[in-house]
């Protein structure tokens, strides 16, 4: 597998796409049941191929991500080439960016000293999807990108 195996939620969620998945390759629900009960590892390898095509369209179609941590916040834009990054950092140890109350500390102490922020570039060294997906495994979520662009706004007066 390239990426991960979808959970049985997500297959759940998907069903009516695996179902098209297995009928592109002429396999109804009675053959499909009789492949799960007489040769599971053939299934778990169809639902591990179903998996990588799921992850290649999210990935493919990803734009924005963000990724939080107490101290840390990470603004990802993914364009076909390259990954732009905007970091913000405060640098108050006590301050926890993962609370609400550290994120209005934040909002109001954003231009000070005790905010740090830097901008960066990088062109998509490997497969662009794989990078991406790397820093879904690490914590990452997908998102609209208002944070990225609203940020991106203002540090570019």
């Amino acid at each position: 597998m390239k990426y991960t195996r979808l959970t049985k939620e997500q297959l759940e969620e998907l069903h009516p796409e695996f179902i098209n998945f297995l009928a592109s390759q002429s396999i109804d629900k009675n053959e499909w049941d009789t492949i799960k009960s007489q040769k599971p590892e053939v299934a778990e390898q169809e639902i591990d191929v179903f998996s990588d095509l799921i992850w290649e369209g999210v990935l493919g179609n990803a734009k924005y991500l963000e990724h939080y941590s107490k101290n840390y916040i990470f603004l990802f834009h993914c364009t076909e080439v390259h990954m732009m990054t905007i970091i913000i950092r405060s640098l108050v140890a006590d301050v926890d960016l993962l609370k609400k109350e550290g994120l209005q500390w934040l909002s109001d102490n954003l231009f000070t000293d005790n905010v740090e922020i830097q901008r960066g570039q990088k062109v998509f060294a490997d497969d662009r999807n794989s990078e991406i997906f790397n820093l879904i495994q690490q914590g990452a979520i997908f998102t609209q990108g208002e944070l990225f662009e609203q940020m991106n706004g203002i540090l570019e007066q």
